[in-house]
């Protein structure tokens, strides 16, 4: 299922838009973000639409899902993985067996962070992953 949300196109920019919109109920839960109930997305523009027009923005759910796995939990997981690591590294570098899973920890988790910051900068490139605006809802306001 995709999550649609309205919002004002601010700028165009080519095929792109950014659109001024609401936070949607997940945004609102969440709250990790400063500021006012309104965020700015660069959506594509596939109905050409103008500044100033109320649009429905479509954002696919299963990448929503995708990138908050990949954000809260690849690093969690990978720093269990690597004390998991480090803990079975003892019998084969014979010392202390905390020491080599804190390292182990802390490489794999820092190899996560890498990961999320090559992850930011594809899904920003990647088209498939971008929001897009599907409908002009008002002409200028």
């Amino acid at each position: 299922m995709d999550k649609q949300q309205e919002g004002i196109i601010l700028e165009v920019i080519g095929k792109m838009a950014k659109v001024k919109a609401s936070r949607h109920s997940d945004c609102e839960n969440c709250g990790s973000c400063p500021g006012n109930t309104a965020i700015v997305v660069e959506a594509l523009n596939s109905v050409e639409a103008k500044p100033g027009q109320r649009v429905a923005i479509e954002i696919r759910e299963v990448n929503m899902l995708k990138a908050a796995f990949i954000v809260y939990m690849a690093p969690l997981l990978a720093a269990f993985a690597g004390a998991l690591a480090g803990n079975y590294a003892v019998s084969y570098i014979g010392i202390d067996s905390l020491l080599t899973s804190i390292a182990g920890g802390v490489g794999f988790f820092t190899l996560a962070v890498w990961y999320v910051k090559h992850f930011d900068h594809m899904a920003r490139t990647d088209e498939r992953m971008r929001p897009v605006i599907v409908a002009i809802l008002s002409k200028n306001i």
